[in-house]
């Protein structure tokens, strides 16, 4: 039987579905590949995976989607992951620098700072991992994904795109889902879904096993990342995808 190719974020925050994964049944339909979030996209749309754990904006780009399973990768306010980080309040910012590793970020960053800050930065496009140096003065950075949690610890201004969205919507928001560019066996879907919920059940003892001091991980998965994929959540993503730029 062909395996189904899943790609997956290569994050913190997505460990505990990936460990689901791989230790049900399904795990022998899959084969999985890791990067981070707009690499994964990319390969979504080149067909060179089936399925993939992608930021929801690259639907725009897609003749063909569908979203697999009940679980994602959002928040209902604070992410602490996704941030725009500052040596000067955000007011005073005068460019913006684009974290090249997720077009979804990216658009919610540009959406807030219209319709929630008014405010109208020059914004650039990151190319590199460097960037986050050039993050002084009156240049802003977007940074997401871990990277984010450590940036916390360096920037004296920090803006949480969950927490800003939950303001100017009252809706969670959800950052990635599981998102196929064909149809897939309803059987397997819910194998998928269901290996996805095994994982959360082992929540605790995959977060006890996490070494990252630069942020407290309890807090992280008890308090910022949520995996629901659920009525509240699914209604979030749509008012993000209804946005335009």
């Amino acid at each position: 039987m062909k395996k189904i190719r899943v790609g997956a974020v290569n994050y913190l925050n997505t460990k505990p579905l990936l460990h689901g994964i791989r230790h049900h049944a399904v795990m022998s339909q899959v084969e999985i590949v890791e990067d981070y979030p707009a690499r994964i996209a990319d390969m979504l749309l080149q067909d060179e995976i089936d399925l993939g754990l992608v930021p929801v904006a690259i639907t725009h780009r897609m003749e063909e989607w569908h979203v697999i399973g009940s679980h994602c990768i959002g928040c209902d306010g604070e992410v602490a992951s996704v941030c725009i980080f500052s040596e000067v309040p955000l007011e005073e910012v005068k460019e913006l620098l684009l974290d090249y590793q997720s077009r979804t970020s990216a658009m919610l960053a540009q959406v807030l700072l219209r319709d929630h800050w008014k405010l109208s930065p020059k914004i650039i496009n990151a190319a590199g991992e460097d960037f986050r140096s050039t993050i002084q003065g009156t240049t802003a950075g977007l940074v997401i994904g871990d990277r984010a949690l450590i940036q916390r610890q360096q920037s004296k201004y920090i803006y949480d795109l969950g927490t800003a969205w939950k303001e100017h919507t009252g809706l969670p928001f959800v950052f990635a889902a599981w998102i196929s560019n064909k149809p897939l066996d309803e059987a397997f879907c819910r194998e998928f879904d269901e290996a996805n919920a095994e994982g959360l059940k082992k929540m605790d003892e995959i977060v006890q096993k996490m070494d990252f001091p630069a942020y407290d991980m309890n807090r992280y998965f008890s308090e910022n990342i949520r995996f629901r994929l659920d009525e509240r959540a699914r209604e979030g993503m749509l008012a993000f995808l209804n946005k335009k730029l």
